[in-house]
């Protein structure tokens, strides 16, 4: 049949209205049953919220880490809350942004949102949840059942406890763990594959994404931390050496003070046995660095070794607290952590700050009234020097942060925006640190510029803008403060003997100075998931330092006194493979200052720094930016923040290659005026006595006179052969390292 092309176009027309039809029918169809099944979903399934069931997906499996979408930028023009802190964020920016296109409500399986996770499209992180897993159909399931957020009378979670708490495991035993979390209706729910884990030290054990424990080949107390919604549980393995079935000998063991019991507990819980005591050439010489950063003379060590007292070492250490190096040394530490920065302050307001720190360890200020005087420092800064701290430290975030680290040992400020990782810090408590410095403002005045407190200005909370009051960390309630009495209320409440940071805090960086490591390492990390490693000793040590009204020198005696200071640090067949339990002492390497004063001293010869008075030693620069190659590259801090990881404590390349090859060195070696040029007239027996006392602060063993005095003998110039030992002792361990 023929049509004409009028009658074609009615059909054309016809045709496409029919279509139209069946395709308006087929996608009602489609919707209508795509809706029924979400109905029958909802009606055998719980209406799942979005904070408790979803943002613990996003966690698991990095969609919101730092990373990924959780990075200040997002990633491709998506961007969560690092660790899910904003949900209502989170859910505005899955289902609202980005023109909705995210999620399809009529066929929720071809939900944007899902398929770059699975899979289904292409995904710069590539395929995060398998289809076959439980939280894909979780996903599905909220979906389906409309993206709903939730509302406040769901459940809240409570909190998270891990199963077991703590075992005594063998090396490379493997323990799962199960992950349980409480919710406001009494809900107990198994949430060991959503949780996410971390073990404070990898080298004694490491954890999966399931929780399985994998402990290694160390011995030692080791904590995993499990976190879900924000809550956070530890679990704690003890791992004896050479399994559990071998204990150690028993062995008596000489206490000389409470130190030593507590240490010695653990040790016998862990199969390790104490190495000896030291000698007293290896206790001077470690304890003159440690107290007073500097190596003791030849005549020094002499008249200790020739000192006939039972109690020399006692009376050594009285002597050495006594010395003006001391408080040289102690402000050099204290410096770094309260940031005395030229380049911030100038010249003469450094060097002010820098003589307060300095002055408060001369004279064995007590450690609560130095921490008072900085918190509540105010007045012209001329008179008031610990207020350059405010002149350094604008900003009252920075001010909250930085004392809260330095003082009670905790690090607040990644809760400035999200919640604390591994801890309970969340942005309330970061801000109501925050609020106590917001009345802290610098003006000129006929003295010169001031510190004045001034009507504290509001503190808003960044994420729902309501006023947020000032509250000490982990108190309950807001403190009722006083215009203009902030910081003195918050001085007061640090110092406070009943504080449980503050004490703890500074015994642990007395000790970690002392001992090498932290009992809570870092020292300024204090959390529940990163525990003390012995935590009835930094208790007791914290009731000490309080009892003797918080003396530094009298606990400084004390740890000094132990038996486990006094340890030597050659392992024995128990505790070659522990670092961690103080069964003998750490070599430790000398700090850049103390190391580069030590090459001084030994080859005679004082170093000019530029910008400080002649005869000035590397221990007294309050400068951190005098320009100096030396301690640059062993590892001098810039003084930028409060970390102790500013100083680099451990070797480097660099760092040995600069001893085996300075001009500098060499040229102290070498220089007429120095030590070795007037050794030349000694005869071989006494030079090597020399070389060793100043250098090792001992006498040689036979084999090492035999092996220097052959040197000398067969060398065509007697300065040059000195120069030759000198140089290789500056190169050895020995002299690199406490020990």
């Amino acid at each position: 049949m023929t049509f004409t092309a009028k009658q074609r176009r009615k059909l054309d027309s016809l045709f496409m209205g029919w279509f139209r039809f069946v395709l308006i029918v087929t996608t009602i169809t489609l919707i209508h049953s795509n809706f029924c099944h979400a109905e029958d979903v909802n009606a055998t399934r719980p209406a799942l919220n979005f904070e408790n069931d979803i943002v613990p997906i996003l966690t698991k499996f990095g969609c919101n880490n730092s990373g990924c979408h959780g990075k200040a930028e997002g990633q491709n023009g998506f961007k969560l809350s690092v660790f899910g802190f904003d949900p209502q964020a989170d859910h505005a920016a899955i289902i609202s942004e980005g023109r909705g296109r995210r999620v399809f409500p009529g066929s929720p399986e071809n939900s944007l949102f899902l398929l770059k996770a699975s899979g289904g499209l292409p995904h710069g992180g590539g395929v995060r949840i398998e289809p076959e897993r439980p939280e894909y159909k979780t996903l599905l399931q909220w979906l389906s059942q409309g993206t709903r957020f939730g509302s406040p009378e769901d459940p809240r979670i409570e909190a998270i406890r891990i199963i077991p708490s703590s075992l005594q495991l063998a090396m490379d035993q493997k323990q799962p763990l199960k992950v349980q979390a409480s919710f406001s209706d009494g809900r107990e729910l198994d949430v060991t594959s959503l949780a996410t884990y971390q073990s404070n030290n990898e080298g004694l054990a490491s954890v999966d994404e399931n929780g399985l424990v994998t402990i290694g080949k160390r011995p030692g107390d080791v904590a995993v931390m499990a976190s879900y919604l924000g809550q956070v549980d530890v679990f704690r393995a003890l791992i004896p050496t050479d399994g559990i079935e071998k204990p150690i000998e028993p062995l008596q063991f000489v206490e000389s003070n409470f130190i030593d019991r507590h240490i010695y507990a653990k040790l016998g819980q862990l199969n390790i046995a104490p190495s000896p005591q030291a000698d007293d050439a290896t206790f001077l010489r470690r304890v003159y660095l440690d107290l007073i950063g500097s190596l003791p003379t030849a005549e020094e060590s002499r008249q200790f070794f020739n000192d006939p007292s039972s109690n020399r070492r006692a009376q050594l250490v009285d002597r050495l607290l006594e010395r003006s190096e001391y408080a040289d040394y102690w402000a050099l530490k204290w410096s770094d952590l309260l940031r005395v920065n030229r380049l911030e302050l100038g010249r003469k307001r450094a060097y002010n700050y820098y003589r307060w720190i300095h002055d408060s360890f001369a004279e064995n200020k007590p450690l609560d009234q130095f921490a008072s005087e900085l918190v509540t420092a105010e007045g012209p800064i001329s008179e008031q020097p610990a207020g350059n701290f405010y002149k350094v430290v604008k900003d009252p975030k920075q001010m909250a942060s930085t004392l809260t680290q330095a003082l009670l040992g905790v690090r607040v400020e990644c809760a400035q925006c999200h919640h604390h990782p591994y801890d309970r810090w969340g942005q309330d408590d970061y801000y109501g640190m925050l609020a106590f410095f917001t009345e802290v403002e610098l003006k000129p005045t006929s003295q010169g510029e001031a510190i004045l407190n001034t009507n504290a200005a509001k503190t808003l909370h960044p994420r729902t803008s309501k006023e947020v009051s000032a509250r000490a960390l982990g108190e309950a309630v807001p403190m009722e403060t006083q215009s203009g009495q902030r910081r003195r209320q918050l001085a007061n409440w640090m110092i406070n003997k009943d504080n449980p940071y503050f004490a703890k805090n500074m015994a642990n960086r007395i000790w970690a100075y002392l001992m090498g490591r932290g009992l809570v390492e870092p020292v300024d990390d204090v959390r529940m998931t990163n525990p003390a490693s012995h935590p009835e000793l930094l208790e007791a040590l914290a009731e000490y330092l309080k009892a003797n009204d918080f003396n530094q020198l009298a606990l400084i005696r004390m740890i000094v006194a132990s038996q486990t200071y006094q340890r030597s640090s050659e392992p024995n067949e128990t505790n070659g493979r522990d670092e961690l339990n103080y069964s003998r002492y750490p070599l430790k390497q000398l700090e850049a200052e103390v190391l580069f004063d030590a090459v001084c001293q030994t080859t005679g010869v004082s170093e000019k720094f530029a910008g400080v008075p002649e005869g000035s030693r590397a221990l007294q620069l309050w400068d951190s930016h005098v320009p100096h190659y030396f301690l640059q590259i062993f590892g001098r801090p810039m003084r930028a923040t409060a970390c102790e990881c500013e100083r680099v404590a451990e070797p480097t390349v660099s760092q040995v290659l600069h001893v085996l090859n300075s001009p500098e060195i060499q040229a102290k070696l070498a220089h007429e005026g120095g030590y070795l040029a007037n050794l030349s007239h000694l005869d071989d027996d006494r030079v090597v006595d020399e070389l060793y006392l100043t250098f090792f602060s001992r006498l040689p063993l036979e084999q090492e006179r035999l092996l220097a005095k052959a040197h000398l003998s067969k060398s065509t110039t007697r300065r040059q052969a000195l120069e030759d030992l000198a140089w290789s002792m500056l190169n050895c361990m020995e002299f690199l390292f406490n020990h």
